[in-house]
């Protein structure tokens, strides 16, 4: 990793630029989706990375378990699905195509299964990064957000999203790494989603609750488990009320994945911009001075290059 130069951080009058590294088609609406929605409104240019198609994903949605067109295809339906939700989302998008991992689970005898030949999670880690090198350094983002070291939960797909995003985050500003993918580009912050963190679900939950509905998050919070270093995780959090719509349309696009009707969905987004009116991250790297508000927070993604930026030379 090197500081960011003049020539990495944002000039006058050039668009900020965010890339978002999801493990599978559906992630990116289901992390962060209102806050690239809001960025891109406001003439951020935001690119969406798929690291696996998705092929090994469960059917989720109970309308289509049974649909023999959608089984026998389902690579290609997830793709038809990905193209719908990005351009719900208004993002740039890009496949790194690797195969899905799957989530093996243990058989009636207590064995798990190996994960296949040659899938994402089981390459070498440089051959897995470097398409995401290219990418960096073709697309050249001031930020980058993905999974933190639990892939925000144990998929190997995750895990794995989170290894190349850090190695890629590492070593794209170098000229001596991974040479032969383009000139060097070092991002100056990157970010964890902190998408179901604690005081977000009790806010939910209260909410359900408030509302009389069943909370899909009473069993989650029964189970919690407390650890005194989580509360630090929270480091910033992106107002993106006015896009949540957006977020829910994108993620219903990804049909084979959600239920539409399911309890996900029963608390109005009006209410989620009462309680909750933000999406949450946690500040993983930055190269750039930490500046955050009265509350102890971030507000923003971009804060530390938004300013700086005019100063920059040319």
């Amino acid at each position: 990793m090197t500081l960011p130069t003049a020539a990495d951080l944002p000039r006058p009058g050039e668009p900020l630029r965010l890339m978002a590294v999801h493990a599978h088609p559906d992630d990116e609406s289901s992390k962060g989706a209102a806050t690239m929605a809001r960025y891109v409104s406001e003439g951020v240019e935001v690119l969406v990375v798929s690291c696996t198609g998705g092929e090994l994903g469960d059917v989720l949605n109970p309308a289509l378990a049974h649909d023999e067109h959608v089984m026998a295809n389902i690579a290609e339906v997830r793709r038809a699905e990905m193209a719908e939700a990005v351009r719900i989302l208004g993002v740039q998008h890009a496949w790194l195509g690797f195969h899905d991992s799957g989530l093996p689970e243990p058989d009636e005898n207590g064995v798990t299964p190996p994960l296949p030949e040659g899938c994402f999670a089981l390459l070498p880690l440089d051959e897995a990064t470097e398409p995401l090198v290219r990418l960096v350094r073709e697309f050249r983002p001031h930020v980058i957000t993905t999974y933190d070291e639990n892939g925000g939960y144990p998929h190997p797909d995750h895990i794995r999203t989170h290894e190349v995003s850090m190695r890629a985050f590492e070593a794209a500003g170098d000229p001596q790494q991974f040479p032969g993918t383009g000139d060097p580009w070092q991002p100056s912050k990157l970010y964890y989603h902190l998408t179901f963190h604690k005081l977000r679900l009790v806010a939910l939950h209260e909410a359900c609750l408030a509302e009389g509905m069943e909370s899909p998050f009473g069993d989650w919070l029964a189970g919690w488990e407390d650890k005194p270093e989580d509360e630090a995780r929270l480091t910033t959090r992106v107002p993106c009320g006015e896009f949540f719509e957006v977020r829910d349309a994108a993620l219903k696009a990804h049909a084979t994945q959600v239920d539409p009707e399911g309890r996900w969905f029963h608390l109005s987004t009006d209410t989620q911009r009462l309680v909750w009116p933000t999406e949450d991250y946690q500040l993983a790297r930055s190269l750039v001075p930490d500046v955050r508000g009265a509350d102890g927070y971030e507000d923003d993604l971009f804060v530390g290059l938004r300013v700086p930026a005019q100063s920059v030379p040319a």
